[in-house]
Parts: structure tokens; C-alpha cells; sequence
């Protein structure tokens, strides 16, 4: 078996998850996390007319899909402001998680291909950016609000893959902390590692696939 490229997901691998401050938020609501995390974030292992998932691709601003899904939740009988709760996680002071860039670089050192493939927000772009160093750490950088495709439309895996030299999947290695991402990665053929709050097993699972 030879890897000849890794691709990595920013948000839950780079940084802490997103998930987490929702999760947070149902208890401080005397709701259920599942609850919370379906009108914020839609049914994620799925791409849909959800307005987060037209948010991510590229679809809606950050302000209407705000203003969609309190409404959604008002009608639920939530109120809550999902920017307010993403806000926290600047609040946290948690910047990139050293352990995963340093292996990324050491990735780079050894001639492998890297991308990084997120879904995001266009308005988030500027924040998100200046946490790494993306012209030293990868080879290229896939956003879903700019290729107007997300995770885990199988197209998005195709653009990096393809943006890396027209990698075969099966050379291929993916970093995501969601299940759903994760598992369309491999249905593709690309080796996937679901990335955990403690990334250390993901990146000794790297480690010995590489080895």
C-alpha cells in the first residue's frame, strides 16, 4: 500500500470541533444535543436545501441562514442565536492544535501531497485562514463556499484529489471529525480516519499507515 496524499478537514481536526460549543448549548437550554445540532446544522451526513448546508455551499450569507434557523427553532419552541454560540469558540482562546501541524508538516518533509478540505462559510474565511499557515502546510485548499460542493458530496473529494495531481483514492488518506464525512471517504476507496476531541489516536493511526 502506498499513500502518496492526506487530506485533512479544519474544524474538529485543526481546531476543536464546532459540535462541541452546540453541545454545550442544549444542555444550558435544557435540550437535547441532537435536538439543537439538527436546526443548526442540518442533517450533516447528508447534502440538502438545510440552510447550512447552502451556507456552506457558497449558497446564502451567514445572515439569512442565521435568521432561517432560529426561525426553525423558534417553531420548535428553541430560541437561540448560532452565531452567538460559534462566537464561544473565539471566546476559548484555542487556536491550531500543534500536535496536528507539526504532523502535517513532517507529512510535507516526506514528499507526500496535502489538501485541505472544509466546509465553510465564506464569511468565516478570514478568521479560519490566519490560524495556519496554508501555503507551507498544503499543497491545496478546498473550501466548499468557494467550489459551491461540500462534505460529503463525493464531488468535493474528487476536486482535491484531482487538485493534487489526480490522486487515486486508493492513495489517499482523509482526516475528518465527522462520521458521515469520514465514512463517504471511504466509500470512494480513500483510507479514512475519524478524528476524535484528543486527536492522538487518529494521528498514530496516520503514522502507522504512512509507516
Amino acid at each position: 500500500m502506498t499513500i502518496r496524499a492526506v487530506l485533512f478537514d479544519f474544524g474538529g481536526v485543526y481546531t476543536a470541533s464546532p459540535f462541541a460549543v452546540f453541545i454545550e448549548a442544549a444542555a444550558e437550554l435544557g435540550a437535547e444535543p441532537e435536538r439543537v445540532l439538527g436546526h443548526v446544522f442540518g442533517p450533516y451526513d447528508r447534502d440538502t436545501d438545510h440552510p447550512w448546508h447552502r451556507l456552506e455551499r457558497g449558497e446564502l450569507s451567514l445572515l439569512d441562514a442565521r435568521r432561517e434557523i432560529m426561525a426553525r427553532a423558534a417553531e420548535d419552541g428553541l430560541a437561540f442565536d448560532p452565531l452567538a454560540i460559534l462566537a464561544r469558540m473565539a471566546q476559548g482562546g484555542g487556536g491550531a492544535r500543534a500536535a496536528v501541524v507539526e504532523t502535517t508538516r513532517r507529512i510535507r518533509r516526506r514528499g507526500l501531497r496535502t489538501a485541505l478540505v472544509t466546509n465553510n462559510a465564506r464569511e468565516f474565511g478570514a478568521g479560519w485562514r490566519s490560524l495556519l499557515p496554508l501555503d507551507e502546510l498544503f499543497d491545496a485548499v478546498i473550501d466548499s463556499s468557494e467550489v459551491g460542493v461540500r462534505k460529503p458530496d463525493p464531488a468535493i473529494f474528487a476536486l482535491a484529489l484531482g487538485a493534487l495531481g489526480d490522486v487515486d483514492p486508493s492513495h489517499a488518506v482523509f482526516l475528518d471529525d465527522f462520521h458521515g464525512n469520514v465514512d463517504a471517504a471511504r466509500r470512494l476507496g480513500m483510507h479514512g480516519l475519524l478524528v476524535e476531541e484528543d486527536p492522538a489516536a487518529a494521528l498514530a493511526e496516520l503514522d502507522r499507515l504512512l509507516a
